[in-house]
């Protein structure tokens, strides 16, 4: 059935895979499919013009597409590299790591290297020297889910 396909769309089922692959990637988002759907429509384009030539058999045009998802694959991935993203926020998704250098309140004492604090709306496990509940400490690291702190 398949070969039917594509003998009946001929060049243009190249075309017909790479916009279900575009179509695809939009649906699940991932900038893969796109480079593989580019590399189709780039074997579609040589396929309308090498269509009657004797050595564009199915096995070229599929190894010529394997080539072509390659090269743009590597090739989209230098571009995406090379944008270099900046944000304002670098640690947005480090929750830890940006509370580094702020100070707290100790609302359980630090016994054994272990206590708690509150910081926004959240309370935090805490390792540190030991200290009595209500002494001011300055959060200096994070590890998961503990910071690790020091007397303020």
């Amino acid at each position: 059935m398949i070969e039917r396909v594509i003998l009946e769309l001929g060049p243009w089922s190249w075309w017909v895979l790479g916009l279900v692959l575009l179509a695809a990637e939009v649906v699940a988002p991932g900038v893969f499919l796109v480079w593989i759907g580019i590399a189709a429509i780039i074997t579609g384009a040589l396929s309308l013009l090498l269509w009657d030539a004797g050595f564009w058999v199915w096995q070229a045009q599929l190894v010529f597409f394997a080539v072509f998802s390659v090269a743009a694959a590597v090739i989209g991935r230098r571009l995406l590299a090379r944008s270099g993203d900046t944000t304002d926020e670098p640690l947005l998704n480090q929750r830890g790591a940006s509370l580094i250098g702020r100070t707290a309140v100790l609302e359980q004492p630090i016994a054994e290297g272990r206590g708690r604090i509150r910081l926004d709306d959240t309370t935090w496990t805490v390792n540190g020297p030991d200290l009595a509940a209500g002494a001011r400490v300055k959060v200096i690291g994070s590890n998961g889910g503990r910071l690790t702190v020091e007397s303020a």
